[in-house]
C-alpha cells in the first residue's frame, strides 16, 4: 500500500483529496490543525469504507513544530502502516485573505507567507529523509498565480513562491527519482475564505461568468486531481503547473 501525507485533510479540498486516494488505495496521514472533530469525522468515514488513515495535529503557522511532528509521524507510520517511510507529501494546508494591497498589514504578510511557503518549504526538507526513492510530492497553488482578482496580493504572491519552488524542488530531487509537481485550483465552492464562492449566489454567479466550463469547481474536482497526479499515470509529468479552473479566465 502506497502511503500519502496530506496537509490540512480535514475540511474542504484536504478531505476530498483525502478521500480520493484512499478509494485509490493509498493509505493517508493527514493533518488537522484545530478542527478535531472535522479530522475524526474523515477518519471513520474512510475507515468506514476499508480504507486506512490516521490524522496527526500540525499547526502550519508554526514551522518551529516541524520536528516534533515528523518524530509523530515516524511512530504513526510504524504503528499504523508497519512502514518507515511514504510515499507522498501533498502540502495543501493553508489560509486565505482578502484584502486591497494598500490594507495588508506587515502581520497579515508574515501569518501568510509562514502557513504557505515558510512551513511547506521546511516541511518537505525534514521530510525527505522519509519520502521513499521514486516518491512524489505535490504542491498546491491557486490560479490566482496566473490571472488576477483584486484584494489578492498577499495571498497569491505566496502561491507564485510555491510554483518557483516547486521547479528547483524537481530539479533537485531529480536524482532520487522524486517528482515534484503543483495542482493550481481556481474558485471553488467550499467553505474556504468565508465560503463566498459557495454561499453567496451573485458571487457564485460573477465566478461562473469567468470560467469557460461555467461554473466553480467542487472540491471533489481537485481531489479528483490531485489522486490522478499523484498516480503512476502522471510518471512522467515533473516540475508541472497543472491548473484545475475549468478555464478561469482565458
Amino acid at each position: 500500500m502506497k502511503i500519502a501525507v496530506v496537509t490540512g485533510a480535514s475540511r474542504g479540498l484536504g478531505r476530498s483529496m483525502a478521500e480520493h486516494l484512499s478509494r485509490a488505495g493509498w493509505g493517508v496521514v493527514g493533518t488537522y490543525n484545530s478542527s478535531e472533530d472535522e479530522a475524526d469525522k474523515v477518519a471513520a468515514s474512510i475507515r468506514d469504507s476499508g480504507g486506512r488513515i490516521v490524522f496527526l495535529r500540525f499547526d502550519a503557522s508554526r514551522p518551529d513544530s516541524i520536528p516534533a511532528f515528523v518524530a509523530q509521524l515516524r511512530e504513526s507510520l510504524t504503528s499504523v502502516f508497519d512502514r518507515s517511510d511514504v510515499d507522498a507529501l501533498v502540502n495543501n494546508a493553508g489560509i486565505g485573505l482578502t484584502k486591497p494591497y494598500v490594507d495588508t498589514s506587515e502581520e497579515d504578510f508574515d501569518r501568510l507567507f509562514a502557513i504557505q511557503v515558510k512551513s511547506p518549504f521546511f516541511l518537505t526538507q525534514h521530510l525527505l529523509p522519509l519520502i521513499a526513492d521514486g516518491g512524489r510530492i505535490l504542491n498546491i497553488s491557486s490560479g490566482l498565480a496566473r490571472f488576477t482578482l483584486a484584494g489578492n496580493a498577499a495571498y497569491a504572491a505566496t502561491k507564485g513562491a510555491i510554483e518557483v519552488l516547486t521547479r528547483y524542488q524537481a530539479l533537485e530531487l531529480g536524482d532520487r527519482r522524486i517528482r515534484v509537481n503543483v495542482v493550481a485550483p481556481g474558485a471553488i465552492a467550499t467553505d474556504f475564505n468565508g465560503g463566498g464562492v459557495r454561499d453567496n449566489e451573485q458571487y457564485n454567479h460573477a465566478v461562473s461568468d469567468m470560467i469557460a466550463l461555467g461554473r466553480p469547481g467542487e472540491a471533489d474536482d481537485i481531489g479528483a486531481a490531485v489522486a490522478a497526479v499523484l498516480s503512476d499515470d502522471f510518471a512522467w509529468a515533473n516540475g508541472a503547473r497543472i491548473e484545475i479552473s475549468g478555464g478561469q479566465r482565458l
